[in-house]
């Protein structure tokens, strides 16, 4: 904005830094995330509850950061324990 790019949401759009809102965009990255870790996937339901933080490093990485943290949270939490 100080280099005269325009207000704080034309920076932000220009610059790809929208986050992610759409449920099912970030529901299909939580699907990809569980289909491709399916040993994490076992292991988490077998008790090992830290990796939860593992599938949200997984979304988080394939949405480039932008997946809306609650969201995956919630997600997440209803796929692993299904």
């Amino acid at each position: 904005m100080w280099a005269g790019e325009g207000d704080a949401d034309a920076v932000i759009a220009k610059k790809g830094l929208k986050q992610i809102t759409d449920s099912g965009a970030i529901e299909k990255a939580v699907d990809e995330a569980i289909a491709n870790n399916p040993k994490q996937l076992e292991q988490y339901r077998a008790g090992k509850e830290a990796l939860f933080g593992f599938f949200v490093g997984a979304v988080m990485k394939a949405t480039q950061g932008k997946a809306n943290p609650a969201q995956v949270n919630d997600l997440l939490k209803k796929k692993l324990s299904g």
